[in-house]
């Protein structure tokens, strides 16, 4: 069998205001929170799921709610986060609602060939939206405060910062099994080169673009950041990925089952955290679909402790 990835899974960043988060999330962009959950190695921090109206795999962004300060911007590190949309003037529907709203953004503008339209949230989190001509399926959410042809439909393209593309590009194409797909010149740094990877069908849902940026000091984690970046397989392909990366001698996590999904965690050369992750069983595990993240979920093994979980966690 082919080993190969399907695309982006999610994306798990770091807010230090998770009422805040919510509300950007929830209120501005549109989102349904999918999942209201903690951090399954530190229950004292919420982990909050983002999606589409379905919580499909590929449009989840996720956050871990830390007291932290602010990220020291830098390379080493995941830079960018692509959010995709459709329509005709969707884009300009956006940069319309976050000049109301006060929202960071820039102009629209064309990269790779696409138009896309950057902005930011209310922490510094890099964010991007997206014309992907409307391809893929879409699962538009009924109760957003956002028309159900303006909405975020899934996430991708994803952005890493690196100074040295060698031992990435070998990573990404040997042990990740991806493959390059041309590159060009930043258009905000004459100085960086972007190189674009894709996995499975390609297109925005299944790239990975890198930047290589050795001009750049070493970003320090913190809110405003990005965690890691999941990419999607298939849940019979998955005992497939951990026996590739022992076969392969890659330092991992070892299997390792979150419950709504099954995961696998190694680092790149340059540090960056990526994660396997399998499309199934799904945020409908544990609670129904229509009702999906509207109280604290916990998986299995720490429901016994929901008082003492729920008694550290501040309200949303």
């Amino acid at each position: 069998m082919t080993m190969q990835l399907h695309g982006i899974h999610h994306l798990t960043a770091v807010s230090a205001d998770a009422p805040g988060n919510h509300d950007f999330y929830t209120r501005i962009l549109g989102m349904r929170l999918v999942k209201k959950t903690v951090n399954q190695d530190d229950v004292s921090a919420y982990h909050l799921f983002y999606a589409d109206g379905a919580a499909s795999p590929g449009t989840d962004l996720t956050f871990f709610d830390w007291p932290v300060g602010p990220e020291q911007r830098g390379t080493h590190a995941i830079t960018g986060t692509a959010l995709r949309v459709a329509g005709d003037g969707t884009l300009a529907w956006w940069a319309a609602r976050f000049a109301e709203h006060g929202v960071k953004h820039g102009q629209v503008h064309e990269l790779a060939g696409r138009q896309v339209l950057d902005f930011e949230d209310p922490e510094g989190q890099r964010l991007t939206l997206l014309d992907d001509g409307g391809t893929g399926p879409f699962h538009p959410w009924d109760r957003s405060t956002v028309p159900a042809e303006r909405q975020i439909r899934g996430l991708g393209p994803i952005t890493i910062s690196v100074p040295d593309l060698g031992p990435t590009a070998l990573f990404l194409t040997h042990v990740m099994a991806m493959r390059p797909a041309g590159e060009h010149a930043a258009p905000d740094d004459a100085r960086s080169r972007i190189h674009i990877f894709e996995m499975g069908e390609g297109g925005p849902a299944a790239e990975l673009h890198v930047r290589v940026e050795p001009h750049l000091p070493q970003a320090q984690p913190g809110a405003g950041g990005v965690h890691h970046v999941a990419f999607r397989v298939r849940d019979e392909e998955y005992e497939g990925w951990v026996e590739r990366l022992q076969r392969l001698r890659i330092p991992s996590s070892g299997p390792v089952d979150r419950f709504y999904f099954r995961s696998l965690y190694t680092r790149e050369p340059n540090g960056i955290l990526y994660e396997i992750a399998t499309d199934g069983p799904g945020f409908a595990t544990d609670e129904p679909m229509e009702s999906l993240g509207e109280r604290l979920a916990l998986p299995p093994f720490l429901e016994p402790r929901r008082a003492e979980i729920e008694r550290g966690l501040k309200p949303l």
